[in-house]
């Protein structure tokens, strides 16, 4: 992906980051992969699939349902887009959950998916009500590049950490 497009989904609020896009330490190839990534949660029997920069009806419905404003997807596997294996990743899933359950009580299973297949799927987390700030508290404090945050729009945002 060409840095010229990378530059337009900042500029328009589909990438978030505090400093410029220039000096994320993040590759512009694994911040496309990001963008194209496939942002899952089982919600009862329906599978919400959250897509960058797409306002999500069944996430508005829910959100206001649950008297939520904002929301979080996040994941603790492959800390800073370094492959783990399995149990590492389990462990420090479970370790974000049990921290995850103290600040939301609307926390929903999925997993985060490359649609060309390049990359694994993630065991992830869709946690309501869990402001911008704490957020990105959270995805540091899991040594994660990036989160997917949701304002009161349901619109998603990538979050560049790095």
């Amino acid at each position: 992906m060409p840095f010229t497009l990378l530059k337009d989904l900042y500029q328009h609020g589909i990438i978030i980051l505090d400093e410029s896009l220039k000096q994320s330490k993040i590759s512009a190839k694994l911040t496309q992969c990001y963008a194209t990534a496939h942002y899952q949660a089982r919600i009862d029997s329906v599978m919400l699939t959250l897509l960058l920069g797409q306002r999500n009806e069944l996430l508005a419905k829910l959100m206001k349902k649950h008297g939520k404003q904002c929301a979080l997807y996040i994941t603790a596997c492959n800390p800073h887009s370094r492959p783990h294996d399995e149990e590492t990743n389990r462990t420090a899933n479970k370790r974000l959950f049990a921290l995850l359950s103290t600040l939301s009580s609307c926390i929903f299973v999925g997993k985060s998916s490359d649609p060309a297949g390049n990359w694994p799927a993630e065991s992830s987390f869709l946690a309501l009500g869990i402001d911008f700030v704490t957020s990105k508290t959270l995805g540091k404090q899991f040594d994660q590049n990036a989160i997917v945050w949701v304002d009161f729009d349901a619109i998603p945002r990538l979050i560049l950490l790095r």
